[in-house]
């Protein structure tokens, strides 16, 4: 029996923004408010990510510019981590730099080899207020890094350069949902 609701279970599925809608594009302004409308995005994020099988989302992904992201992702390890983080800040990313595949519910279907640190740390709060430290390595590592990015305004197209950046952007004009 669980002592606790499964995230997103009471939250509901938002339509996702896709590559080339402004407010990918643009920061973030942070969370003042942790009334009950701050716990309803995060569960509406839950759902939605749960539903598009995605393993990070940010609210602009779903049309709001708050800074706040969930993730349920595992590291390299095969070890899950779920969560949510408010107002976060990438406090560290370091390591070795590792070009891997990397995908994104705003590029439904495509991917790309993207350059990322290994390691990363992010520091913010919970929906509750209370302070969050995050470390993740690995494949965990990238998604708190690929989160922060877009509460900056940047999708991972945008580390892309030459060759790789101008197949993506091609893909996309192509893909059937641009």
């Amino acid at each position: 029996m669980r002592n606790r609701p499964i995230p997103g279970s009471a939250g509901r599925v938002r339509p996702l923004r896709l590559l080339g809608d402004p407010v990918l594009h643009a920061p973030c302004g942070p969370v003042t408010d942790f009334g009950p409308q701050l716990a309803r995005l995060v569960d509406d994020l839950f759902a939605t990510m749960y539903r598009a099988s995605g393993v990070g989302l940010a609210a602009n992904q779903i049309g709001v510019p708050l800074q706040v992201f969930v993730y349920d992702c595992p590291d390299d390890e095969d070890v899950r981590h779920l969560g949510h983080v408010v107002n976060p800040r990438l406090v560290e990313a370091d390591g070795v730099t590792v070009r891997g595949p990397e995908g994104c519910l705003s590029l439904p279907g495509l991917e790309a080899g993207t350059e990322r640190f290994d390691h990363a740390v992010v520091e913010g709060v919970t929906v509750d207020g209370e302070p969050v430290r995050i470390a993740g390595t690995g494949f965990f590592g990238r998604c708190l890094q690929h989160e922060c990015d877009h509460l900056e305004g940047l999708v991972y197209a945008d580390r892309l350069t030459g060759l790789r950046r101008s197949r993506l952007l091609r893909a996309a004009r192509r893909a059937s949902w641009s």
